[in-house]
């Protein structure tokens, strides 16, 4: 544990209202004090004139490969990357080899997070076994074992009775269920949205109403069981009404978005790039429009950026072989304030509110607030720097990110774990 003396910033904490210039003080790796003029004698100091402290960034949609998959990404270098992205915590998704359906590999990643990663690592585990949609998981000693909840993301649970049975463990164990919300009988065939693009293009398309159907089909298991439901990756405008309504009911329902999904369109697939590649889609204008004013009016609870690092093998293959998914890690606070912040759709204080308050109470961790005695996690970012991302240069195995060469206006400048800077931008 660490001590710290975070002075001059702009102190912006949605957890207990708090917005002002201020200091921050960390001592033995909790938040002692917020205020102005603090002192302490014989602590490092961190000058952060200029910029916004806010409590730690949570990534809670994030794939770290390891164990099995280290080639393209290990529990180290996935967490050094969030770390130089202003991530604090992130969670990780189950679909590792072998799959986390079991106490033994949640037991695995937690344990090698503690040695390598220099952030907070929580696992994600698999609704069933071998994420295979048929039978169960382990939910019950994984989740003794330390899992926030489960998935079996990348692989939607097709079966509606297994849902059902996993929504009802889900709830009496309060932990949520969240879902790749996809049919994959409709989307067959898909490498990206079906439009107008995807005709012009000669690509199989993957409609809106493959996401459509299967968020359909969980609220009504939601509302059935009374499970905490979240909806992953969010992309279309008819599963945001859905879920808006689903709240006006009071139902436990949650979603998330990527930067990805709110900053660029399929138009981008013009180029027939295959790092803009990804599932859900890039999907269309009005998608995007509608993705933008669920966060903007409190619909979307989170920002995640289903970081997925594929090696440059896979990835350079033609398009419709390669496999879906991108990076996101480093370039997620620049995008959002970039598309959000900059352009008037939202506060920077409802921004903050996205990566801290709404993951932590989606997934009941004690972080993402600045309040005395909370853990001494802190993210320093700028809104006007301007830098430009080289995927060369990411901390990341992989380099699959369609935002290479992007000039962007403001983006993190430190971050601090239990005390510690584990990350801080080269002046």
């Amino acid at each position: 544990m660490s001590s710290l003396l975070i002075t001059g910033g702009r102190v912006i904490d949605p957890a207990s209202g708090f917005d002002a210039t201020a200091d921050v003080l960390i001592r033995d790796g909790k938040i002692e004090a917020v205020g102005v003029g603090l002192q302490a004698d014989g602590i490092a100091v961190l000058d952060a004139g200029g910029a916004v402290v806010a409590p730690g960034f949570i990534d809670m949609h994030v794939h770290l490969r390891e164990p099995g998959i280290e080639h393209a990404e290990t529990i180290e270098t996935g967490a050094k990357a969030a770390a130089a992205g202003g991530f604090t915590t992130i969670c990780c998704m189950a679909n590792t080899i072998p799959v986390n359906d079991s106490a033994t590999v949640t037991s695995y990643i937690i344990q090698r997070a503690r040695e390598v990663a220099p952030v907070n690592v929580f696992p994600i585990g698999a609704i069933t076994k071998g994420s295979l949609g048929e039978e169960l998981a382990a939910i019950g000693s994984m989740h003794k074992a330390g899992i926030v909840a489960i998935s079996d993301d990348g692989r939607p649970v097709m079966n509606a009775r297994v849902m059902r049975r996993a929504m009802e463990l889900a709830r009496a164990l309060d932990i949520p269920v969240i879902d790749h919300c996809e049919d994959l009988n409709l989307s067959a065939g898909g490498d990206m949205h079906e439009g107008d693009q995807s005709v012009r293009l000669g690509l199989g398309g993957i409609p809106s109403s493959s996401e459509d159907v299967m968020v359909a089909r969980d609220l009504l298991l939601a509302e059935l069981t009374g499970a905490r439901f979240h909806v992953a990756h969010l992309s279309t405008q008819r599963s945001v009404a859905m879920v808006a309504f689903a709240k006006s009911k009071g139902m436990a329902i949650s979603c998330e978005v990527t930067p990805h999904h709110f900053a660029i369109t399929d138009d981008e697939l013009s180029s027939y790039d295959s790092n803009f590649k990804m599932k859900p889609p890039l999907r269309c204008h009005p998608d995007v429009e509608a993705i933008i004013e669920g966060i903007a009016s409190g619909v979307v609870d989170a920002i995640a950026t289903d970081h997925a690092p594929h090696a440059g093998s896979e990835k350079m293959q033609e398009f419709e072989r390669c496999p879906f998914g991108i990076t996101g890690l480093e370039t997620a606070i620049g995008l959002s304030l970039d598309e959000l912040v900059h352009k008037n759709r939202i506060t920077v204080t409802r921004l903050v509110e996205l990566f801290t308050t709404g993951p932590a109470n989606i997934l009941k961790l004690d972080r993402g607030t600045l309040r005395p005695g909370a853990h001494g996690d802190v993210t320093v970012f700028d809104l006007d720097t301007e830098w430009t991302f080289d995927v060369q240069q990411s901390c990341s195995k992989s380099r699959n990110s369609p935002f290479h060469g992007r000039r962007f206006r403001g983006g993190p400048v430190a971050t601090v774990v239990g005390g510690k800077i584990v990350w801080k931008r080269e002046q």
